[in-house]
């Protein structure tokens, strides 16, 4: 008799240590992903286990790469690159927002992020590191595909800049508005859009 209990209170043991390891592994990644974590929750129909490993894949597939600080000089250069399609919006938006588009591939594609995998795979990537902006990347690649088939408004367009900037900033490490001297250079959203 005593050794059936013995076995009871170990197999309750079992029990509690595997669901509070559960319930911290939840927590750790509800604090690493942010509003990634449920939105990735939801995209699952609620299914909390099959989101979390999901986001656990994430993990272990970010670990594979080699992700990078840009130098300084780089930092400068994509940064200048930024400034110029902010002032492009203004006479050109389409083309400003393809731009940033690109520009955001290439800084993710410089800091090691592989870059040739379909969208959603590039952002579910970025989002181990950056998840509070992954938000803003997939809707400004929603926008952006939108202008590209010509079904943007400017003001969709002047969203889709200031979305890609949230990421770009991430990115880079830096303010992108920020110029060596100091001054401000203004975000779309202070540009006066024509049209």
């Amino acid at each position: 008799m005593v050794y059936v209990i013995l076995a009871i209170v170990v197999i309750a043991l079992i029990v509690a240590a595997l669901v509070v390891t559960r319930q911290r592994r939840s927590q750790q990644l509800q604090e690493g992903f942010g509003p990634e974590y449920e939105r990735t929750v939801e995209e699952r129909g609620g299914d909390r286990r099959e989101a979390e490993t999901e986001l656990l894949e994430r993990r272990r597939r970010r670990e594979e790469f080699e992700v990078r600080e840009l130098e300084p000089a780089a930092r400068e250069r994509y940064a200048e690159r930024w400034r110029a399609a902010q002032r492009r919006f203004v006479d050109e938006p389409a083309r400003a927002v393809g731009d940033a588009d690109a520009l955001v591939i290439e800084v993710m594609r410089d800091r090691g992020y592989p870059v040739a995998d379909e969208f959603e795979q590039r952002a579910a990537d970025v989002s181990v590191d950056h998840p509070e902006v992954v938000e803003h990347y997939r809707a400004a690649h929603g926008i952006s595909g939108r202008a590209t088939a010509g079904e943007a408004s400017t003001e969709d367009l002047r969203q889709a800049m200031v979305h890609f900037r949230a990421l770009f900033v991430e990115l880079l490490g830096v303010d992108a508005g920020e110029r060596a001297d100091g001054r401000d250079e203004p975000a779309p959203e202070e540009h006066n859009t024509r049209r």
